[in-house]
Protein backbone atom coordinates (compact mmCIF):
# COMPACT_ATOMS: atom_id res chain seq x y z
CA UNK A 1 0.00 0.00 0.00
CA UNK A 2 1.42 3.57 -0.71
CA UNK A 3 1.60 6.59 0.13
CA UNK A 4 -1.24 7.61 -1.91
CA UNK A 5 -3.38 4.87 -0.92
CA UNK A 6 -3.07 5.45 2.16
CA UNK A 7 -4.24 9.20 2.34
CA UNK A 8 -7.26 8.06 -0.08
CA UNK A 9 -8.39 5.62 2.58
CA UNK A 10 -8.47 8.41 5.17
CA UNK A 11 -9.93 11.12 2.72
CA UNK A 12 -13.50 11.16 4.71
CA UNK A 13 -11.24 11.10 8.33
CA UNK A 14 -9.20 14.08 6.80
CA UNK A 15 -5.89 14.86 6.25
CA UNK A 16 -3.31 12.45 7.42
CA UNK A 17 0.69 12.46 8.16
CA UNK A 18 2.85 9.80 7.04
CA UNK A 19 6.15 8.95 8.26
CA UNK A 20 8.23 5.79 7.00
CA UNK A 21 8.48 3.03 9.78
CA UNK A 22 8.69 -0.56 10.36
CA UNK A 23 9.43 -1.21 6.69
CA UNK A 24 5.90 0.44 6.33
CA UNK A 25 4.01 3.73 7.01
CA UNK A 26 3.16 5.08 10.35
CA UNK A 27 -0.41 7.33 10.26
CA UNK A 28 -0.58 10.59 12.03
CA UNK A 29 -3.26 13.46 12.67
CA UNK A 30 -2.60 16.08 15.36
CA UNK A 31 0.58 14.66 15.97
CA UNK A 32 -0.71 11.45 17.39
CA UNK A 33 0.14 8.14 15.50
CA UNK A 34 -3.55 6.54 15.38
CA UNK A 35 -2.59 3.60 12.22
CA UNK A 36 -0.01 2.30 10.97
CA UNK A 37 0.79 0.04 7.18
CA UNK A 38 2.92 -3.12 7.23
CA UNK A 39 3.30 -5.27 4.57
CA UNK A 40 0.48 -3.84 2.45
CA UNK A 41 -2.17 -4.18 5.48
CA UNK A 42 -3.60 -1.17 7.61
CA UNK A 43 -4.07 -1.30 11.29
CA UNK A 44 -5.18 1.02 13.78
CA UNK A 45 -4.85 1.44 16.74
CA UNK A 46 -7.04 0.01 19.32
CA UNK A 47 -6.99 -0.44 23.12
CA UNK A 48 -9.09 -3.65 25.34
CA UNK A 49 -12.02 -1.10 25.10
CA UNK A 50 -11.81 -1.45 21.04
CA UNK A 51 -10.52 -5.12 20.85
CA UNK A 52 -13.53 -7.00 20.90
CA UNK A 53 -15.18 -4.63 18.21
CA UNK A 54 -12.16 -5.59 15.57
CA UNK A 55 -12.23 -8.99 16.73
CA UNK A 56 -15.89 -9.03 15.80
CA UNK A 57 -15.39 -7.30 12.18
CA UNK A 58 -12.68 -10.59 11.71
CA UNK A 59 -9.81 -7.84 12.18
CA UNK A 60 -6.41 -9.60 13.43
CA UNK A 61 -4.00 -8.08 15.86
CA UNK A 62 -0.66 -6.69 14.78
CA UNK A 63 2.33 -8.76 15.72
CA UNK A 64 5.97 -9.09 14.45
CA UNK A 65 8.88 -11.82 15.64
CA UNK A 66 11.30 -11.14 18.20
CA UNK A 67 13.81 -13.74 18.84
CA UNK A 68 12.01 -16.84 20.04
CA UNK A 69 8.31 -14.95 20.28
CA UNK A 70 5.83 -13.14 19.08
CA UNK A 71 5.11 -9.28 20.40
CA UNK A 72 1.22 -8.55 19.82
CA UNK A 73 1.30 -4.93 19.52
CA UNK A 74 -1.86 -2.73 20.34
CA UNK A 75 -2.92 -2.34 16.19
CA UNK A 76 -5.68 -4.27 14.38
CA UNK A 77 -5.92 -4.69 10.78
CA UNK A 78 -8.83 -1.91 9.28
CA UNK A 79 -11.87 -3.92 8.74
CA UNK A 80 -12.34 -5.13 4.69
CA UNK A 81 -15.62 -2.96 4.69
CA UNK A 82 -13.57 0.26 6.11
CA UNK A 83 -11.02 -0.47 3.17
CA UNK A 84 -13.69 -0.38 0.16
CA UNK A 85 -16.03 2.58 1.70
CA UNK A 86 -14.08 5.67 2.94
CA UNK A 87 -17.42 6.67 5.01
CA UNK A 88 -16.62 3.37 6.88
CA UNK A 89 -12.89 3.96 7.45
CA UNK A 90 -13.66 7.82 8.97
CA UNK A 91 -15.65 5.94 12.07
CA UNK A 92 -12.92 3.51 12.57
CA UNK A 93 -10.31 5.94 11.96
CA UNK A 94 -12.22 8.12 14.64
CA UNK A 95 -12.22 5.54 16.75
CA UNK A 96 -8.82 4.83 16.60
CA UNK A 97 -7.90 8.63 16.79
CA UNK A 98 -9.80 8.83 20.10
CA UNK A 99 -7.57 5.99 21.31
CA UNK A 100 -4.15 7.17 20.75
CA UNK A 101 -4.95 10.34 22.35
CA UNK A 102 -6.70 8.20 25.59
CA UNK A 103 -3.41 6.26 25.65
CA UNK A 104 -0.69 9.24 24.62
CA UNK A 105 1.47 10.25 27.51
CA UNK A 106 0.79 13.88 28.66
CA UNK A 107 3.52 16.16 28.34
CA UNK A 108 5.10 14.07 25.08
CA UNK A 109 4.18 16.14 22.26
CA UNK A 110 5.12 14.22 18.96
CA UNK A 111 6.17 15.93 16.23
CA UNK A 112 6.61 14.41 12.58
CA UNK A 113 9.41 15.65 10.83
CA UNK A 114 9.11 16.10 7.15
CA UNK A 115 11.05 13.54 5.09
CA UNK A 116 12.94 14.51 1.57
CA UNK A 117 12.42 12.26 -0.70
CA UNK A 118 14.63 14.12 -2.83
CA UNK A 119 18.69 14.86 -2.51
CA UNK A 120 19.64 17.67 -0.23
CA UNK A 121 20.44 20.95 -2.16
CA UNK A 122 24.21 22.12 -2.05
Amino acid sequence: MDADAIRDAFSAFGPVQLRRMFGGHGVFRDGLMFALEADGTLFLKADEADAQAFRDAGCTQFAYHKGDRDVAMSYWSAPLAALEDPDIMAEWARRAHATARRLAKPGKPVRITPRRDTPARR
